[in-house]
């Protein structure tokens, strides 16, 4: 077995996975995992450029995830950033300081490698070989991953929870404006990715990130977030159709009042639903398939 660290920073979140790995099955047993809200992406929508104290809140977890990784004895360490990196002017400030906490350079891989490794990772566990989508929606742009398998075609477009509640949403619950240029930005998306990805040929849509198990755990009803009830739970359009309209008529507080919403989510969550409902309609599916196990697992692979 090899002891491996796959870090996944993106533009909302910071998150870990420290696993042991068989090389010669590919069989990953997990032994930590854990998210932090970093907010890396605050602002780069509108200045272009990593916000210091953005870059200082990632700094931290850095520093706390490189003492789980020493207790653990991890030999191998792979950290991707993603959206909110790719986009950065200052770039160079986040990968020189990540270097020096955990020595090891953040790969900025692009939006198809991405897709890539978060369709092995959300798909390894799943019976049969079905046409599946897998979506990550993210909080600066959102992959689109199609394959029966393998990687049939991807593509990333930047919608995601964070970017489109920085542009758009300025009053709380939003406007019916601040909506519609939100589901305007959505679609223009949507059919981009249409230009690669054959979103409305796939039997199963499989959905990943926290914004799709955020509206699972509201949707399951649970009393706090529990990945295990929501890892493979199947969640109808009608009820992600619901929760959308939830969230959309609620405030500040009463999204935070919500037992399986994570602080840090409280006032991107609107947005990240609008897009899951989306891609929900224009492929034409009847329930997603939630996945706990997406990039970070792919990533983890990768490794061996």
């Amino acid at each position: 077995m090899t002891r491996v660290a796959a870090v996944d920073c993106g533009t909302n979140s910071i998150r870990l996975l420290i696993a042991d790995i068989d090389p010669s099955t590919g069989e990953l047993t997990e032994l930590d995992r854990r998210m932090t809200i970093v907010r890396l992406g605050q602002g780069v929508d509108r200045t272009g450029r990593l916000a210091p104290e953005a870059l200082e809140r990632t700094f931290a977890a850095c520093r706390e995830y490189a003492e789980i990784m020493k207790s653990h004895g991890v030999e191998r360490i792979r950290f991707v950033a993603t959206s909110a990196s790719r986009d950065a002017e200052n770039r160079d400030d986040f990968v020189n300081g990540v270097v020096g906490i955990l020595g090891v350079e953040p790969e900025v891989i692009s939006g198809d490698q991405e897709a890539e490794f978060s369709f092995n990772g959300a798909t390894k566990e799943l019976p049969g070989h079905e046409e599946r989508l897998v979506v990550d929606i993210g909080g600066g742009s959102t992959e689109f991953v199609i394959g029966r398998g393998q990687v049939e075609a991807a593509r990333s477009v930047d919608i995601g929870c964070v970017r489109l509640t920085e542009r758009h949403v300025r009053q709380d619950p939003p406007s019916s404006d601040e909506i519609a240029a939100i589901r305007a930005d959505v679609e223009a998306a949507l059919d981009l990715a249409e230009e690669t990805v054959p979103i409305r040929e796939a039997s199963t849509l499989v959905g990943l990130a926290g914004s799709v198990t955020t509206v699972a755990g509201i949707a399951l009803g649970l009393d706090a977030y529990d990945s295990e009830a929501i890892h493979h739970s199947r969640i109808s359009r009608d009820q992600v159709a619901g929760i959308t309209r939830r969230l959309l008529a609620s405030t500040h507080d009463e999204r935070a009042a919500i037992p399986v919403m994570h602080p840090g989510r409280v006032d991107v969550i609107t947005a990240g639903a609008l897009v899951l409902l989306a891609i929900m309609e224009r492929a034409g599916v009847e329930e997603v398939v939630v996945s706990e196990h997406d990039i970070l697992d792919g990533i983890a692979l990768s490794l061996v």
